[in-house]
């Protein structure tokens, strides 16, 4: 089973919006048995919320359901996922300065693997609003890190 991590900030707006169009892409392909997803973050301001409204939101208007509570990146979790990715650059530091050394997990910018973007960083919409464009981005990178986990995995 390949193993996928999502991870932002707080684990309540770009990650869980990511865990969750992901999973729906790995449903429809029928492959919710060979890929395992999930999020969390490098902070644990949020531990035990709910997704932020609107990541709940601008899900609903997707029909993508998620039921998820936040939770913080653990030691455990770079020997459990095959891949740990990060919504931007400050996470992914926050990843690494973190990461154990005997860590196989590929740890990368979730953006690398979104085609036809042109940022690789997924802005946080907290404070500022902004979720129909992050779903966008999620969208995009959702679609490409599927496509790379099929090749990369023969599923």
């Amino acid at each position: 089973m390949v193993k996928v991590l999502f991870v932002c900030l707080g684990n309540i707006c770009r990650s869980p919006m990511a865990e969750a169009v992901f999973q729906e892409k790995v449903n429809k392909a029928g492959l919710g048995d060979k890929i395992l997803v999930d999020s969390a973050g490098t902070a644990a301001y949020h531990v035990g919320e709910r997704a932020h409204g609107g990541t709940r939101k601008v899900l609903s208007t997707h029909n993508i359901a998620y039921d998820g509570h936040s939770r913080k990146i653990t030691r455990a979790d770079f020997n459990q996922y095959d891949y740990i990715l990060a919504m931007d650059r400050s996470n992914y530091e926050n990843i690494l300065s973190v990461k154990p050394p005997d860590t196989n997990a590929r740890i990368e910018l979730f953006l690398s693997y979104a085609g036809g973007v042109d940022v690789d960083e997924v802005p946080d919409p907290y404070y500022t609003g902004g979720f129909d464009y992050v779903y966008d981005l999620v969208e995009a990178g959702a679609e490409g890190l599927l496509k790379a986990i099929r090749e990369r995995h023969g599923i």
